[in-house]
């Protein structure tokens, strides 16, 4: 029997906003007394996090000090951000934000009143005090994801299909939620790379990949488990629709061209599905995968098999 244990987090953000002198939010009724004030203490204040929610958070609560705002809107599409702060309004100021060429991302600020030609000025003048702590924010964020990707398939690793698995076992144990999981083998893989070479292979690859990832759910995760090998993990899926998950995907992948040198590539793909059992750990749900891979291979490659 395990011994209860406690957990203590300290919040290093906030525990350095403190430090500063931060670390009580000011009401939104008490103004700065000047447009240079504030600046200065957003330029302090928004160095302190490398987190993008956390930075533009600080951001919209204080320069609500200054001009009255409704929302505020941050997109950047390379990274696949998107936040959202307040509630929408009828009236809206947007910002592409740039640095030495850089595309940063799209800043909208809304609120239910026209903004004042005065107002539009304090703003732009407080962006200016964003514009750092945000790029550092998305190198660091993508240097993260970078760390997590296969550079050839743009899905996780196995660092972050070890990290995930786990995670998602713990939250579909607390949430009482079914998990499936999904091998998938692109069969004789290795006769491409002998006919073809290398190049022709991950060309391969990435075409499969892509091909997964187009017939998922935004919550599905896909991950390049070895080789040839990819791992599907399906949040909230029973049994009977991973199996309905895992024929869609062997279907596109089959009816997907692959050239190599002007020659068509025929292609299948095996598969092998298990579902989480009581109690089970992330290492036997991967086993069973594995070993249902192992008898679709068996039986002729081409296939879905389920674990027992």
């Amino acid at each position: 029997m395990k011994t209860p244990t406690q957990t203590n987090a300290i919040d290093f953000d906030s525990a350095k906003l403190q430090r500063l002198g931060f670390g009580q939010q000011s009401p939104l009724l008490q103004r700065p007394v000047s447009l240079a004030q504030l600046r200065q203490q957003l330029s302090l204040q928004l160095q302190t996090s490398l987190e993008p929610q956390r930075i533009l958070g600080l951001f919209f609560r204080e320069t609500q000090r200054l001009v009255p705002l409704d929302a505020l809107v941050y997109q950047h599409k390379p990274s696949d951000l998107r936040l959202e702060f307040g509630q929408r309004g009828h009236h809206s100021i947007s910002y592409s934000l740039s640095h030495e060429g850089e595309t940063m991302g799209e800043l909208v600020f809304r609120r239910n009143q026209r903004f004042s030609d005065q107002e539009q000025g304090h703003l732009e003048s407080l962006l200016s005090a964003l514009l750092y702590p945000m790029r550092n924010a998305l190198l660091y964020r993508a240097a993260t994801r970078s760390a997590l990707r296969d550079p050839l398939t743009d899905t996780g690793n196995r660092i972050a299909m070890d990290q995930t698995l786990q995670r998602e076992i713990e939250m579909a144990r607390r949430h009482l939620h079914p998990l499936s999981l999904l091998m998938l083998d692109i069969d004789h893989f290795k006769r491409i790379n002998d006919s073809h070479g290398h190049s022709a292979g991950d060309e391969v690859l990435k075409a499969v990949a892509a091909a997964i990832k187009a017939q998922l759910r935004n919550v599905d995760m896909v991950f390049r488990f070895g080789g040839e090998e990819f791992l599907i993990l399906l949040s909230n899926t029973g049994r009977d629709a991973a199996a309905m998950v895992g024929e869609r995907l062997r279907q596109a992948a089959q009816a997907k061209d692959y050239w190599a040198d002007g020659t068509l590539i025929e292609l299948t793909v095996s598969l092998g599905c298990s579902t989480l059992l009581p109690g089970e750990s992330a290492e036997s749900l991967l086993r069973r995968a594995d070993s249902a891979l192992y008898v679709a291979k068996r039986e002729g490659r081409n296939r879905l098999a389920m674990a027992g």
